[in-house]
């Protein structure tokens, strides 16, 4: 691996005790995966967001959760991009997908935000959608239940241990991702599911 690669890695959520367990807050969960097995520590603060960077195998990699609520994701990212002088490419997101069963995860190279108001305003801070995602599935509502509500409700107790899989699941995949590149991660977690 190149000495110069640097990568960023941001999970997306909404902050506090209220939504830590969520549909809406895997992202975070994988964040957090990630720092407890890297040894990284979130202890940066910029306006909005907390980070922690590490070097590993001769690559640096940054890890963060924007503070600010979903539908302002974007300028705390930009912020921690510019000021950690990442490149846009460098940009992993990592975010919640209503389209995917929970137990899926996909990896995307560019593309639209899918209503999704986490990417909407990452696309809307950076002027473009060329960063990865990395989608992880919480399903679909029953019917009857709005997606607002959906996303805003925690896992059930069902669903918590195919959670925890998924959830190692797409650690598995940030970490091909930074080693072996995105195409590499897409031909090997793409279309599988658990």
């Amino acid at each position: 691996m190149n000495t110069r690669d640097r990568h960023l890695v941001v999970g997306l959520g909404n902050p506090g005790r209220k939504y830590r367990k969520t549909r809406h807050n895997v992202g975070f969960m994988v964040v957090d995966a990630l720092a407890a097995q890297w040894h990284i520590t979130l202890g940066g603060k910029l306006k909005d967001i907390e980070f922690g960077c590490r070097t590993l195998d001769r690559m640096t990699v940054c890890l963060g959760r924007p503070l600010a609520y979903m539908n302002l994701s974007g300028p705390p990212t930009q912020k921690l991009v510019e000021r950690q002088s990442f490149k846009y490419e460098d940009l992993i997101i990592v975010h919640d997908d209503i389209d995917l069963a929970l137990g899926t995860i996909k990896i995307k190279k560019k593309g639209g935000s899918g209503g999704h108001n986490g990417l909407r305003s990452i696309m809307e801070a950076f002027g473009g959608d060329a960063f990865n995602r990395l989608r992880i599935g919480v399903g679909r509502p029953l019917p009857g239940i709005d997606v607002t509500e959906h996303v805003l409700r925690p896992f059930e107790s069902s669903e918590r241990e195919l959670l925890r899989k998924t959830i190692e699941r797409a650690t598995e995949a940030v970490q091909v991702m930074l080693s072996e590149g995105t195409l590499a991660a897409m031909n090997r977690f793409n279309g599988q599911k658990m």
